[in-house]
């Protein structure tokens, strides 16, 4: 286990606890097994940029895609601890891997909470279970700019069916998954504030593509865009009005888990840049390199990174089913932050690792080539801008109050 192993699991205990499957092995172990495989293919996956195929059949092997789902439906019921750190781990080995797993596993996340009594939203959950389907997202679409909380596609009725059509500017791996969950309007006549979550799968849609996917990094996510036509049953609606579901469950999922992989791409920087300072002050006679102290500094942004994601993951826990708790002003600010705090920690970690290393880390050709972390990681701060969140939350940090001591 690596120091950065170890530290991590320090402040969050419970993000290290063993969780067993039928077999024998821990998570941490099928994890392990899975971030092997995308570690080795992550070089070739970037370059070509190509969808990490074989580490997410690893995933699939390990049975870690239908590790939230309930025991009773055939899952092994993981905590957001488990699945956090799991990302953790993935992120580390590989950007796009990590990044489309915590994608992935929030969209679980609501299956599980939010699709509990439904008939088709638990014979989904089997599904997921017995034949580890990979869930995409589709909540971008058209020129909202990211606005989650906006549609302008709305849901057809004709009786107990149901279609929609959806410009969707980005679906990640949306080619390769096996289903999407997706947000919508609920009706023609609704507001694009009044929404709905619709669960579907592969045999319910056609994807049209309509743009490419050419980035600096996390190539290997493969977010197209696509034009989005399904038809299905009326029971696919999530039963639950996505305005909760956002709150109670995409948007803290969502943050914990995108934070958790930004937080294992800069780990793995943090780790090439001590490889580096050491191998230099070894062939120095024990002085350190002129980098040493932007190693120092990549440590720090990495500690303060790991600690408040550990942090906002006790909280949602411990109050994981407190609707109220969940819902309060303090809540919903301190998990957006998160977002932000997250991913301009990640960066600055990952800059001071590259100045750590010098010319060794911006080239591509050495082992501590940084320069694949830099590009997925500066993905982090324009996954849902950073800008339009801070701007949101103008009014409800001013109705916030200012702690009045250490533990408030």
């Amino acid at each position: 286990m690596s120091v950065q192993e170890v530290q991590f699991r320090d402040i969050a205990p419970e993000i290290g606890r063993a969780a067993f499957s039928p077999d024998g092995s821990s998570f941490r172990q099928r994890t392990a097994n899975v971030a092997e495989v995308a570690a080795m293919d992550a070089e070739a996956v970037d370059r070509e940029a190509r969808f990490p195929r074989k580490a997410i059949d690893a995933a699939r092997s390990e049975r870690l895609l239908g590790a939230q789902i309930p025991i009773e439906l055939g899952g092994d019921g993981a905590s957001i601890s488990e699945v956090t750190d799991m990302c953790y781990a993935l992120g580390r080995a590989c950007a796009s891997v990590g990044m489309i797993f915590a994608m992935h596993q929030t969209k679980i996340a609501c299956l599980v909470r939010h699709g509990k009594g439904s008939g088709w939203h638990e014979s989904l959950m089997r599904r997921v279970a017995a034949e580890q389907l990979l869930l995409a997202s589709s909540t971008t679409e058209g020129q909202n700019g990211g606005n989650i909380r906006f549609s302008s596609a709305a849901v057809e009725h004709a009786g107990a069916e149901i279609s929609l059509v959806r410009d969707a500017t980005v679906i990640s791996y949306g080619a390769e998954a096996d289903g999407i969950v997706t947000v919508a309007r609920r009706s023609d006549s609704a507001a694009g504030s009044d929404q709905v979550l619709l669960a579907i799968t592969r045999d319910d849609y056609t994807l049209e593509p309509t743009l490419a996917w050419e980035t600096l990094g996390m190539r290997g996510t493969c977010s197209a865009g696509f034009k989005l036509n399904f038809r299905g049953a009326a029971d696919q609606i999530f039963p639950v009005p996505y305005e909760r579901i956002h709150a109670q469950t995409m948007t803290p999922v969502a943050h914990l888990c995108w934070s958790s992989v930004w937080a294992g791409i800069a780990a793995a920087a943090a780790d090439r840049a001590q490889r580096f300072i050491r191998k230099a002050a070894r062939g120095a006679g024990g002085n350190m390199p002129p980098g040493a102290a932007h190693f120092t500094a990549a440590k720090m942004t990495l500690t303060k990174l790991r600690a408040i994601i550990a942090a906002n993951l006790q909280f949602y826990e411990a109050r994981e089913r407190d609707e109220r708790a969940l819902a309060s002003v303090d809540f919903q600010s301190s998990i957006n932050l998160l977002k932000v705090e997250a991913s301009e920690l990640a960066v600055a970690t990952v800059m001071h690792a590259m100045r750590a290393c010098g010319l060794s880390g911006y080239r591509n050709d050495t082992d501590v080539s940084i320069g694949r972390h830099l590009r997925d990681v500066l993905s982090a701060p324009i996954m849902i801008n950073n800008d339009r969140i801070l701007a949101s939350m103008g009014t409800a940090t001013l109705m916030s109050a200012v702690p009045e001591s250490l533990r408030d």
